[in-house]
């Protein structure tokens, strides 16, 4: 084998960079029709091509672990430290967004009334359905923990139960989400303040999104018993991921919902 006499795994050409890269930039097209003219179909189209590589893609990546035996001490660090640069590189661009929403709302402007929230929007309670959403975030993370501690102790049968019960706590969570956006007063076209306020939970939501695909590709493996006491790296990174969806929720909930109303 060519990985002998190296630490290192060359991987194989895949087409799925490549695609889910152009295929991100067709998502981008189907949101910008989604928000200007209302046509859902190519953003959700696009978003189901997108879910389809990602299938693809991390059935490979699984393949190479479990079957090929790609997978070393050195290769899971490199693959951690990936993965951490990742959830950084995720902090910087919502804190471009924050940085938008504290810069429009600590000087509002003549359109705006000089106000915030601008005059004659009607502002939406912290504690109604904003502190029911981050009650069950914050719950969905509590299970995510408490199924990692039962694999911990070989306990495949309450780690599945504690991850179903996270991953349907995390789809009552879009629901509920997408609820407040039908029942909204305000739009996206509602000057600076409707933009800032879609755009950071908008974002939010597509990561949550992510973040239950890969807790679902996680559960299918965990049925599946792919996962062993010195083999949870894939399992632990979905843990981080979704406790940074949660982190920036708390932040949301605080500086828009909170302070911003």
């Amino acid at each position: 084998m060519m990985m002998d006499n190296h630490f290192f795994h060359l991987v194989k050409y895949s087409p799925w960079p490549l695609l889910i890269a152009l295929n991100l930039i067709n998502s981008i097209t189907g949101i910008t029709k989604f928000i200007l003219n209302s046509s859902n179909f190519m953003c959700f189209f696009f978003l189901f091509i997108s879910v389809l590589i990602m299938i693809q893609w991390w059935r490979d990546i699984m393949r190479e672990s479990l079957y090929e035996g790609f997978r070393s001490l050195k290769i899971n660090y490199m693959i951690g430290s990936g993965m951490i640069f990742f959830i950084i590189s995720e902090i910087c661009l919502f804190s471009s967004f924050f940085w938008m929403y504290f810069y429009y709302s600590l000087s509002p402007d003549m359109e705006t009334g000089s106000i915030w929230p601008p005059f004659k929007v009607t502002q939406m309670s912290f504690m109604d359905i904003p502190l029911l959403n981050t009650m069950v975030l914050l719950m969905s993370g509590f299970f995510i923990t408490w199924a990692h501690y039962d694999l911990t102790m070989n306990s495949f049968k309450n780690s599945s139960i504690s991850l179903m019960i996270s991953i349907l706590l995390g789809t009552y969570f879009l629901m509920i989400q997408g609820y407040e956006y039908m029942n909204s007063s305000i739009s996206f076209n509602d000057s600076v303040f409707g933009n800032s306020f879609f755009i950071l939970t908008g974002f939010h939501g597509l990561h949550v999104m992510i973040g239950l695909i890969f807790l679902i590709v996680m559960m299918i493996q965990l049925i599946e018993k792919k996962f062993s006491l010195v083999n949870l790296n894939g399992f632990e990174y979905s843990i981080w991921y979704w406790h940074f969806v949660d982190i920036i929720w708390l932040c949301l909930y605080l500086t828009v919902y909170w302070w911003g109303m």
